[in-house]
């Protein structure tokens, strides 16, 4: 028995060796910076919730003539996060500028946001590279910006319904 403590002690030992050594690794991913975004961008006719949803999803009428792409950019400040009577505040960020591309690179148009942090930009469904919408059709936007040095990058959608 006491032979058996004896071999198994060392090879345990190697063992919690091992794994404090893969636990402690802090691998980086080459691909995404850790920045976090300075700005939350709202995709203003988003599903409530979109804010935090990966890819928020605005519909249009697939007959609409022209197409109001909008967001609200927001600045979170959180001096009062442990007060819970006040919470987080979302601060409009003015004069901000955007630029809406469709994922394929194409540019859309460049904007400013207004004192109330909002910016809008009119399109049509062949602006959106889509020459005849019909229910279901979807073009990927982004939206990108630059805020106190930190760049960002928001996705959206526009579906035809």
């Amino acid at each position: 028995m006491m032979k058996n403590i004896k071999s198994l002690f060392p090879s345990a030992l190697v063992m919690l060796a091992v794994t404090f050594g893969f636990v402690s690794c802090k691998e980086e991913d080459p691909f995404l910076d850790r920045d976090v975004a300075p700005v939350l961008v709202d995709i203003v006719g988003a599903p409530f919730g979109a804010p935090i949803a990966s890819e928020p999803t605005v519909t249009y009428s697939a007959t609409a003539e022209k197409l109001t792409l909008s967001a609200r950019l927001l600045e979170l400040d959180k001096t009062n996060i442990l007060d819970h009577t006040k919470g987080i505040d979302s601060i409009p960020v003015p004069n901000l500028a955007i630029k809406i591309t469709l994922r394929t690179g194409a540019v859309l148009g460049e904007v400013t946001s207004d004192a109330q942090g909002l910016v809008k930009l009119e399109k049509t469904w062949a602006d959106l590279g889509v020459a005849a919408p019909k229910a279901g059709s979807i073009t990927k936007i982004s939206w990108s910006g630059s805020h106190k040095g930190i760049a960002f990058t928001r996705f959206s959608q526009v579906q035809a319904n």
